[in-house]
């Protein structure tokens, strides 16, 4: 860059994507909020600059960008680079001032060990670095359509899309194929897509989509594929990008070009990409009355996720970033004492459930090109897809684009992946072993300090146990004396669901006031469950963070916490008034986010997540305001809370030997740091 500056065809990309993101802030100036106004303030007084409103701000870029030469933007990229060429001895010289490297290595003075790094040596590879040669990027075509008209017009010949009604199973009636509907149209296409669509006009000009496919880790062991395939394969599609004619280099520049960022995982029990994308025409060129509109971004979205269905391409370079990303992360794990800590707790609790735990690097280096293409492909059948998506948008345009690029799918694209595998259904997390156990781990580090964990089995996201049996229905059996109204509030299917919300946040107050307020061995504690959806199940986890010689108090003062709850202080009218407010407080404010919708709506008309409906949206108000302290006391009870069914751990660091003491002072742990256990990810 700072050699050669930027082609001329990169020039008018990021022009572009500038001025794009400029009118998006500006369509956003007035739902910006405090926080962010104050910040961009102190930002702008601090470095000098003018400040702006949003509409200022677009008007003074257009500006800019209309008059700015390619040759200004190249000067400018020579003197930000000239601490690096500088160095190679390029003319120009280095700019003034010093040019400061910091690396972060373990503390050793064995010069023989692989990871010792000093000043010296870390200056002469800085050096050798910066006097390799270069050559000047060749300048990419980025696609203006990554499929053409004339291709998708055959598609729908040869593959006539259809809309046909909703179908769930929450008892909500089926939806019409041809009608809009609030807060959101839910629908099928022939080819046995799900398509849910909701309007969320407070992310102006932004919009989410999440596209879900049911298995995961769990399908590796339900169809027999290669373990870790299905989670190697994922992120080696994550990784790649080719699909169609185009390169992965022409694709990832498309989406850079649109402002579109892609996210794809694997979990447990599904395979999920999300989309996160620009709602206008985006990758235009030109200013003015001279612009010439590129696509919306929500095309261009369409686009992707139909080419990554049927024309993606499968690179081995791919999958090997795939498999170091995966090495790294289990080498880091080692070495991370929560990391570690959670992980030997799952390993006890799961019986070495591979679903559960992660995936070592023997393990990653067995997966094949073809495994992972195998795994990852069988799940995309468009029988089990389903599409949530939720912008500023026209939900009749969005329906449109559907239509044409999902619709034209042939609904056996994928099948020959299946072989002659049975599906089968979802099954169970491991039964726990009765009694629980206790873990004690030590982890060479220099940082003094120590975690501590209590967990036991719990419900899954919507009310399932491991024994197959629900919340509803052990509530009921324990409540001999409930009357009509409490069998029928009972019975809604988002009862359990919204019940487990009130508990984890009752819980979470209660070890904040008793172990951090009342007996201060802590700065943070938190209670937190599993969250699964299709696997019966789960489990809740409790994570402490203390010192080390308070480790072991702080794990009995979380027990003691649980059991005072189940019995010696029971939830009290005011804990539950004041978790109904957090509970739904919190789910206003994100509902705000098209991220929110579309997490909200996957699921909603899969049969893999039978209590997940339309009613889980509609009714969230009426069920939490319904709930009971008596219904928060009966569900508590489908924890295993028993002292023998509890599985403990403490971590601790212990200092390497030949630690090189230093004179840095630590900095204190912050009480708000990061809340959400472990086993949340």
């Amino acid at each position: 860059l700072g050699k050669y500056g930027v082609t001329p065809g990169e020039m008018e990309r990021y022009a572009s994507a500038l001025m794009t993101d400029a009118e998006q802030l500006a369509a956003q100036g007035d739902r910006i909020s405090h926080g962010d106004q104050l910040a961009y303030l102190m930002e702008t007084v601090a470095n000098g600059h003018t400040f702006m409103s949003p509409e200022q701000s677009y008007d003074m870029t257009a500006m800019a960008l209309s008059t700015m030469t390619l040759e200004e933007v190249n000067q400018a990229a020579k003197e930000l680079c000239s601490h690096v060429t500088g160095i190679a001895g390029d003319e120009g010289g280095m700019s003034e001032g010093s040019v400061v490297a910091v690396a972060c290595c373990p503390k050793t003075n064995d010069e023989n060990q692989p990871d010792f790094v000093d000043e010296k040596g870390l200056v002469e590879c800085i050096k050798k670095a910066c006097k390799i040669d270069v050559e000047p990027e060749e300048d990419v075509v980025v696609p203006y359509s990554l499929v053409p008209e004339e291709e998708l017009n055959k598609a729908i010949e040869q593959n006539p899309p259809k809309w046909l009604g909703g179908t769930f199973t929450d008892g909500t009636p089926d939806t019409s194929p041809d009608k809009l509907t609030r807060p959101f149209t839910l629908r099928r296409l022939e080819n046995g897509i799900r398509v849910n669509v909701a309007q969320n006009p407070f992310e102006s000009q932004r919009g989410h989509l999440r596209l879900v496919a049911p298995g995961g880790r769990d399908a590796e062991k339900r169809l027999g594929f290669k373990e870790g395939s299905m989670a190697v394969g994922s992120r080696a599609m994550q990784e790649g990008g080719a699909f169609g004619p185009w390169t992965r280099e022409q694709v990832e520049l498309f989406c850079v070009d649109h402002l579109i960022m892609v996210e794809i995982n694997c979990n447990e029990e599904s395979l999920i990409m999300d989309f996160t994308f620009p709602t206008t025409n985006v990758g235009n060129v030109g200013f003015g009355d001279n612009v010439k509109l590129g696509i919306t971004g929500t095309e261009a979205v369409m686009q992707i996720v139909r080419e990554v269905l049927v024309g993606f391409h499968w690179e081995e370079d791919a999958l090997g970033r795939s498999k170091q990303s995966f090495r790294s992360a289990h080498e880091s794990l080692q070495k991370n004492l929560e990391g570690k800590t959670t992980e030997m707790i799952m390993e006890s609790m799961t019986q070495e459930d591979k679903r559960f735990l992660s995936i070592d690097s023997e393990t990653v280096n067995a997966v094949t090109l073809e495994d992972a293409k195998n795994s990852v492909m069988s799940q995309l059948l468009p029988g089990e897809l389903e599409i949530s998506t939720s912008g500023d948008f026209d939900v009749k345009d969005v329906l449109e684009l559907v239509f044409k690029y999902l619709g034209s799918i042939p609904a056996d694209a994928n099948s020959e992946f299946m072989e002659s595998k049975t599906a089968g259904s979802f099954g169970t997390v491991p039964a726990l072993k009765i009694p629980g156990e206790h873990i004690d781990l030590e982890l060479s580090d220099s940082d003094p300090r120590a975690v501590s964990y209590v967990a036991g089995s719990a419900p899954n996201l919507w009310g399932y146990l491991a024994d197959g049996t629900t919340v509803a229905e052990r509530v009921a059996e324990a409540d001999k004396k409930a009357t009509d109204y409490d069998r029928q509030r009972r019975s809604h299917p988002l009862f359990a669901n919204v019940a487990l919300a009130l508990v984890a946040e009752i819980v979470n107050r209660r070890l904040f006031s008793t172990v951090r307020e009342r007996k201060q061995l802590t700065y943070d504690a938190n209670f937190s469950f599993t969250g699964f959806e299709r696997l019966k199940g789960g489990w809740f986890l409790v994570t402490v963070t203390a010192s080390k010689e308070n480790a072991q108090k702080a794990l009995d003062a979380c027990k003691e916490t649980l059991e005072t709850l189940r019995k010696g202080n029971p939830v009290s009218p005011d804990n539950l008034e004041s978790a109904k407010r957090v509970v739904l407080n919190r789910h206003e404010g994100e509902l705000r986010t098209s991220s929110y919708w579309a997490m909200m709506m996957s699921g909603l008309q899969q049969e893999s997540t039978p209590l997940k409906g339309p009613l889980s949206v509609t009714d969230f108000h009426a069920v939490v305001d319904a709930i009971t302290v008596r219904d928060l006391q009966l569900t508590l009870e489908t924890l295993g809370l028993e002292d023998k069914e509890l599985y403990t751990a403490i971590g601790k660091t212990v200092q390497p030997e030949g630690l090189v003491k230093d004179d840095i002072i630590k900095a204190s742990p912050m009480a708000g740091m990061s809340r959400g256990g472990a086993l949340m990810g």
